[in-house]
C-alpha cells in the first residue's frame, strides 16, 4: 500500500471512529517523546487537579527528560517516571501528592494513573504507568484506589502497544520487567536497548494554530512516517510545514489544506486532504 493510501486509510476510519469520542475541552495535553514515538496523555484537569499539577511540576521542571520506562508487567501496566540514564539515578521526588481516587474514573485501558507505595495511598511521587487492561477489578479496590489523572490518546496507544511488544529482560530489582530493545545475548544494557524518553513537553491545544494542532495529531498517527515529533514549524514558499528528520519528510499546509513531501519516494508534493477535516480529527482526539 502507498504512503498516501496508508494516510487515506486511516484518516477515513479516524473520521469515523471521532464521531464516537467526546470532545476534551480545555484539557492540559502532555507528549512524551520515546524512542518508538510520542505517548501522548489528555490530563483530567479539574477531575484531578492535584494530581495534574504534581505530574506537571515533574514536566515542567524536564525531570522526565532521558528517563526511560522501566517495567513493563505484561497485561498490566507500562511504567515510567522512575530513573534516567545515563548516569542511572532516581528521579529526584518533591512531596507526595493526595491521593483522588475516584470510581468514577476507574483504570481501564488507556489511562495514566500514579504509582504509590504499598499500605499508603498518599505516596505517589513522579512514577506513573499506563493501564494495558481493564485493571479495575485490582487498582481500583487496593492501597486506596490507584488515582486516574489522564489517558493516552487513541492513535498513541499504537505507540504503548509497539513498547509493549519489546522483549522483557530480566535486569535485576527494581529493572526486573524492563522493556528492552534488542537486547544482547550477553553483556550489559546499553542506553540504546531502553525506552528512553528524550522529553517530556506540554503540547498547546487552543492556544496554537490549527496547522499545529493538526501537525501533532499527525505526529501521533504515523510516526513510521514523519519522526521525530515536535521539531519546529517553518515557513517556506507559502507553505507552514514541519521537516523531520529522521524520515527525511515533510508535513505542511497551504490554503487550507494539508500536504506531504517524502523525498525518499518522489519529489513531488502530495496532497493529504482539508485541513479542517484533519484538525477535526485532532481536537476530537484531545490535540
Amino acid at each position: 500500500m502507498s504512503l498516501r493510501a496508508l494516510f487515506k486509510s486511516a484518516a477515513k476510519a479516524l473520521c469515523v471512529a471521532a464521531l464516537a469520542v467526546p470532545l476534551w475541552a480545555q484539557a492540559t495535553l502532555v507528549r512524551v517523546q520515546t524512542v518508538r514515538g510520542p505517548v501522548d496523555i489528555v490530563l483530567f484537569d479539574g477531575a484531578t487537579p492535584l494530581t495534574v499539577a504534581n505530574f506537571l511540576g515533574y514536566v515542567r521542571a524536564s525531570a522526565y527528560d532521558n528517563s526511560f520506562f522501566h517495567r513493563h508487567a505484561a497485561g498490566f501496566v507500562l511504567q515510567g517516571g522512575g530513573y534516567t540514564f545515563p548516569p542511572l539515578v532516581k528521579i529526584p521526588a518533591r512531596a507526595p501528592v493526595q491521593n483522588e481516587f475516584s470510581a468514577t474514573r476507574s483504570n481501564l485501558r488507556g489511562t495514566v494513573a500514579m504509582a504509590k507505595l504499598g499500605g499508603n495511598p498518599n505516596s505517589a511521587t513522579t512514577e506513573w504507568f499506563v493501564n494495558l487492561a481493564n485493571n479495575a477489578a485490582n487498582l481500583d479496590t487496593q492501597n486506596g484506589g490507584f488515582t486516574v489523572f489522564g489517558r493516552v490518546t487513541t492513535p498513541s496507544m499504537a505507540v504503548v502497544d509497539n513498547i509493549t511488544a519489546l522483549p522483557i529482560v530480566n535486569a535485576g530489582s527494581p529493572f526486573d520487567n524492563l522493556p528492552a530493545i534488542n537486547p544482547p545475548a550477553v553483556g550489559s544494557l546499553t542506553r540504546d536497548n531502553l525506552v528512553v524518553v528524550s522529553f517530556a513537553r506540554e503540547l498547546p491545544t487552543t492556544q496554537a494554530s490549527d496547522s499545529d494542532r493538526a501537525f501533532n495529531y499527525l505526529e501521533a498517527q504515523f510516526p513510521q512516517f514523519i519522526s521525530p515529533a515536535s521539531p519546529g514549524s517553518l515557513t517556506a514558499a507559502g507553505y507552514y510545514f514541519r521537516y523531520y528528520a529522521a524520515t527525511n519528510s515533510y508535513v505542511g499546509t497551504k490554503d487550507g489544506n494539508i500536504y506531504y513531501l517524502v523525498p525518499a519516494i518522489d519529489n513531488d508534493i502530495h496532497l493529504l486532504g482539508p485541513l479542517a477535516d484533519w484538525l477535526a480529527v485532532a481536537i476530537s482526539l484531545g490535540y
